[in-house]
């Protein structure tokens, strides 16, 4: 007897479901690396929202070499080096966006 594994059939509804669970991850994952990171460096955090002009954050230029460098070690890549356009996001969506490969 020969045993043969088959893929699960996932719908579509499925697979968008599943994507949506990454970003959502992914956006859950940026967002606490933006707090702990201004914890860290004793900085006070605007609310984080998707309109939210990073260069209004609270946050300065090493707290996000801080957040690059950290999410590089956790998600294994860094968009900005990987990039072949310079594209320096300029809202908090936009820097999710640009991590989600979405630009």
């Amino acid at each position: 007897m020969t045993l043969v594994m088959q893929k699960p059939r996932v719908g579509a509804g499925e697979q968008d479901s599943c994507a949506t669970d990454v970003k959502t991850d992914l956006r859950t994952a940026i967002l606490a690396k933006f707090q702990d990171v201004a914890a860290a460096q004793g900085k006070v955090l605007s609310p984080l929202t998707e309109a939210l002009v990073l260069l209004e954050s609270g946050l300065d230029s090493l707290c996000f070499a801080i957040i690059v460098a950290s999410l590089e070690d956790e998600l294994g890549y860094d968009p900005f080096t990987e990039a072949e356009d310079v594209y320096f996001p300029v809202t908090l969506g936009d820097f999710i966006r640009f991590y989600a490969r979405e630009l």
